[in-house]
């Protein structure tokens, strides 16, 4: 059995602090998405797969 390691995310609160995460990461740098993902209560695994492992993200729905 193929299981997606992608979940569905949480809600809209936790979609818009990963996504400007990820904008503040290309912007500043990883350690300022971070702490900006931390401070909106990201699940810390989330934070590193979406930082860290660019090709384990989502695509944007556009």
């Amino acid at each position: 059995m193929n299981v997606s390691l992608l979940q569905q995310r949480n809600d809209e609160q936790s979609s818009a602090a990963v996504n400007r995460g990820i904008q503040v990461q290309s912007s500043f740098n990883t350690v300022c998405a971070i702490e900006y993902m931390k401070s909106h209560n990201v699940d810390p695994r989330v934070i590193e797969r979406v930082l860290l492992h660019p090709e384990q993200r989502r695509k944007a729905p556009y």
